[in-house]
């Protein structure tokens, strides 16, 4: 087994020997990726995933680097540095160069392996993405989360569809069917739904699958052909549902070592028109599996329980196989290698037992010359042949049946039937059906040891003596001519061995290996008594040629006879052409379509044919030289038939050129659109991501505005609330000061009133004492009352004398003052003394009273008198400036 180291390389060669795959594990090679750095670490693949062609794969690991391996070219390519996990990969787009890859950020992006640029970015996720599924054509692709499935196109690279979901339900698995329009989603809760991929119509749904054998399905692998479904999961049962009668049609219990299934896959076959019947399983030992649907047998089975398999992908022709190991390594692994103890041919059904020494019986007795139609036999006793009639009855039988049928289910009579009725095998089922005929084995191994062997010796100026102008043809003719050589050394020094193998080199150049064995087959069975007079051409063979000739038209026999033409000239070189040199193509592959269904003397019969129905020329022919002129000019034929196959072809090769072209400006332009819509696309993608974050500065500025004016209306309530505190405070201490005031003042009061409580116990005591003095100062009292009485009623008359005076001289501002007494008639108004004299004797108290008031009067007729003086003094000189202005009184 071969290892290699991708280190820090970005290219390079994948083995350096060429691969040898052992049957016991079938490893091509073994892929780790190991850092040198200073600290070394290996980097483990996560995902593998094939091409269409199955001959190159991508594989990514946990860092982000994506790798193309090319297995045809023996070359590895470092694509891409994603800087994160990759989840999932597809390498089966429309356009052969880009790839999908799920990244650990929950987007997908598209690269191109060529150009190793992005192509494309798709969000929409938002959870890892563990599938991706791309439809048969290339433009669609499912990519599928736990939570969700979304439908894209991969032309534009836009989402089409959304699958929305539950969150009791999750989802397993959502893909497409091979071959079809359908899409198939498989959920948590062991439903399955089939839709239809433009409309997204519900097709329909599987039932439940029964009690007895119910698994919570986690993994599905549908056939190439897409009609039957493979589902597990915790369990060594498998379920095989037939999708188009929609019932599960077989449960397979795998062996007691298995316990959970963690993947699935269908082994494809190139001739079983994609009904595989070869599923491998992965179980949870690490194991993968491969087992026969049909007869529910392990086939073989790949990793180990010290190198277990963590996840595989199989090539789309079923030639390889990629695993990742547990220990995060790459395996690719050779599935002819693998199936090669499986596709050994049976042991011969005739079996002849040797009798014993003591028998009589001679050699020459017991041989059996096998005829067509007759089998000859000793001669034997009666008993003896009465049992051997029931042998051969029996044997018989039970041999043509066997030997009637072919591989691939097909009949040899049936075969004849057909091709006695149409004349020719159709055209697009003429391989298949050569194959089953001739039974090839399809030996890989035995053909790459010869391949590997290199060009012979004696084909190494091979286009020196056939000069084909095709430089893929004569490659292939010169590498499979020298694996015949040294296959068997003979064909090394065999001059007609590239004549007998160019027509089926020009055939099946495409594929080597059916070349190479078609052409063995061929020299096995019909030319195997060619070399029993090597190097001089089998004259066993002409001579068989002309005795039948001979039975079949002596007339033509005899005319060579007599001219001395031999069965060398005109039967030996039909031979060692295999007629590809008087025949087209089209009755070429007729000819051995009636070759490879018949005995191998239908081969000698054809060239006896082919003289007779040449007879007539050839009669007309009287000299060897004619013959050779015959010959020769066959030759001239055939030559210039060639050179205008080729003038043909080469016309037909300058229109597919121009059509070519055509279609690669077509394609160019094509994609020149794709492209346009893709940076359109991504354009589009731009402005909404820009609009995202303008929308999202704008909501982040408003929310700091908010955010700015949400403070300044707290600052504003804080100052609100300090002031309102401040004047409540204020209010409080006003209110406080207030109380106090007032509290002082009634305690002033209360003191106040306590004073005067005082006081006027003490001003009682002495009113107690005065009183007596009151009554000593009565007399003097009562003369002062009396000359009160008379001061005041004077007063009032002198005021008013003054008052009438003031209101005369207001009303004659101008009139010379008068004298205030006019008569004695005035003097009546006097109070007379006699009057004041007269006056009862009072009590003290009221005497008192009287002169406290007397008192009170003489003040305030004091005060008159003064506002009477001054009113008068106003009014006077008044009156003085109107008598001086007379001109403002007239005015």
């Amino acid at each position: 087994m071969q290892s290699t180291d991708l280190g820090n390389k970005e290219s390079g060669k994948i083995w350096h020997r060429k691969p040898s795959p052992a049957t016991r594990d079938g490893i091509i090679v073994n892929i780790i990726h190991n850092t040198s750095d200073y600290h070394p670490k290996v980097l483990r693949f996560l995902n593998v995933a094939f091409d269409g062609t199955g001959d190159c794969l991508i594989a990514g690991d946990h860092q982000g680097n994506i790798y193309v391996f090319d297995l045809h070219g023996n070359r590895f390519n470092l694509v891409q540095r994603t800087a994160q996990a990759c989840t999932a990969l597809a390498f089966n787009l429309r356009r052969k160069s880009e790839f999908l890859v799920a990244l650990a950020d929950y987007s997908i992006k598209c690269f191109d392996t060529v150009t190793k640029e992005l192509v494309s970015w798709m969000r929409g996720h938002e959870s890892s993405v563990f599938s991706i599924s791309v439809h048969a054509s290339g433009k669609y692709a499912i990519t599928t989360s736990s939570d969700t499935a979304q439908l894209w196109d991969l032309d534009t690279f836009q989402r089409k569809r959304k699958l929305n979901i539950r969150q009791s339900v999750g989802i397993q698995k959502v893909f497409f069917l091979p071959l079809s329009n359908t899409i198939l989603s498989c959920f948590k809760d062991n439903s399955i739904f089939a839709w239809e991929c433009d409309t997204l119509f519900c097709k329909y749904q599987l039932p439940a699958p029964p009690e007895s054998s119910s698994i919570l399905y986690k993994v599905f692998a549908v056939t190439r052909d897409g009609r039957i479904l493979a589902a597990g999961g915790k369990s060594n049962h498998l379920h095989l549902w037939c999708l188009e009668a929609r019932q599960l049609f077989r449960i397979i219990q795998m062996p007691t070592k298995v316990r959970a299934i963690r993947h699935l896959e269908f082994l494809p076959d190139s001739f079983d028109a994609g009904s595989n019947q070869v599923l491998g399983v992965l179980s949870q030992d690490g194991i993968m599996r491969f087992i026969n649907m049909q007869t529910c047998k392990l086939l073989f089975e790949i990793g180990s329980l010290d190198e277990g398999i963590s996840s595989s992908a199989i090539s789309p022709h079923g030639r390889y196989i990629a695993s990742i190991m547990e220990n995060g390594s790459l395996n690719i692994y050779s599935v002819q290698a693998l199936t090669q103890e499986i596709n050994k041919p049976p042991p011969p059904l005739v079996k002849v037992i040797e009798d014993l020494p003591k028998n009589k019986l001679s050699s020459s007795d017991l041989k059996m010359k096998v005829t067509s139609g007759r089998v000859q036999q000793p001669a034997k006793s009666r008993e003896s042949k009465m049992q051997t009639r029931i042998l051969k009855q029996d044997l018989t039988g039970d041999f043509e049946s066997k030997k009637n049928e072919l591989p691939d289910g097909l009949n040899k009579k049936r075969l004849q039937i057909l091709l006695k009725g149409y004349g020719e095998y159709p055209t697009k089922y003429r391989m298949f059906i050569w194959r089953s005929l001739l039974q090839l084995p399809e030996n890989h191994t035995a053909f790459s040891t010869l391949i590997d062997k290199g060009t012979h010796v004696a084909f190494l100026n091979l286009q020196k003596k056939y000069p084909i102008k095709s430089r893929k043809l004569l490659r292939v003719l010169q590498r499979t001519l020298s694996a015949l050589a040294h296959w068997s050394v003979i064909f090394s020094d065999t001059p007609y061995l590239p004549l007998l193998a160019f027509p089926f080199v020009k055939l099946f150049q495409n594929n080597q290996l059916i070349c190479f064995e078609v052409i063995a087959t061929l020299i096995i069975n019909w030319c195997q008594h060619w070399f029993e007079y090597f190097p001089n051409p089998p004259i066993n063979i002409l001579s068989m040629i002309e005795n039948v000739l001979a039975f079949h038209d002596k007339e033509l026999l005899q005319h060579f006879i007599d001219h001395d033409i031999t069965s060398q000239l005109y039967a030996w070189p039909l031979l060692e052409t295999v007629f590809s040199e008087v025949l087209t193509r089209e009755e070429w592959l007729k000819l051995f379509d009636n070759i490879f269904s018949n005995h191998p003397s239908f081969l000698l019969m054809t060239v006896v044919a082919y003289n007779i129905c040449s007879r007539t020329p050839l009669l007309s022919c009287n000299l060897k030289d004619d013959f050779e002129t015959v010959e020769d000019m066959q030759a001239k034929v055939d030559q210039q038939r060639v050179e205008d196959e080729a003038w043909y072809q080469k016309q037909e090769l300058l229109r597919k050129a121009e059509e070519t072209r055509r279609e690669m400006l077509l394609q160019e332009e094509e994609k020149m659109i794709q492209q346009r819509q893709r940076l359109a696309a991504v354009k589009r993608e731009l402005k909404v991501k820009e609009m995202h974050l303008q929308d999202a500065a704008r909501r982040r500025f408003l929310k700091l505005q908010q955010d700015q004016q949400e403070m300044e209306l707290r600052r504003l309530d804080d100052e609100i609330g300090r002031k309102n505190l401040t004047e409540n405070q204020e209010a409080l201490a006003k209110e406080m000061r207030a109380d106090a005031d007032a509290y002082r003042r009634k305690v002033d009061l209360e003191e106040h009133m306590f004073h005067k409580l005082i006081e006027a116990g003490e001003t009682q005591s002495q009113k107690t004492q005065k009183w007596k003095e009151a009554e000593g100062k009565e007399f003097r009292l009562r003369s002062a009352k009396k000359a009160s009485a008379l001061s005041d009623a004077s007063r009032k008359w002198f005021l008013k004398q003054e008052i009438n005076a003031a209101v005369e001289h207001a009303e004659n501002p101008c009139h010379k003052e008068e004298p205030r007494f006019q008569n004695e008639q005035d003097s009546s108004c006097l109070p007379r003394t006699s009057q004041l004299n007269d006056s009862s004797e009072m009590d003290p108290s009221t005497q008192i009273s009287l002169n406290r008031r007397a008192v009170e009067w003489d003040t305030t007729g004091q005060n008159l008198i003064k506002k009477v003086r001054n009113l008068r003094q106003r009014l006077t000189a008044r009156a003085r400036h109107r008598c001086q202005t007379p001109h403002l009184l007239a005015a």
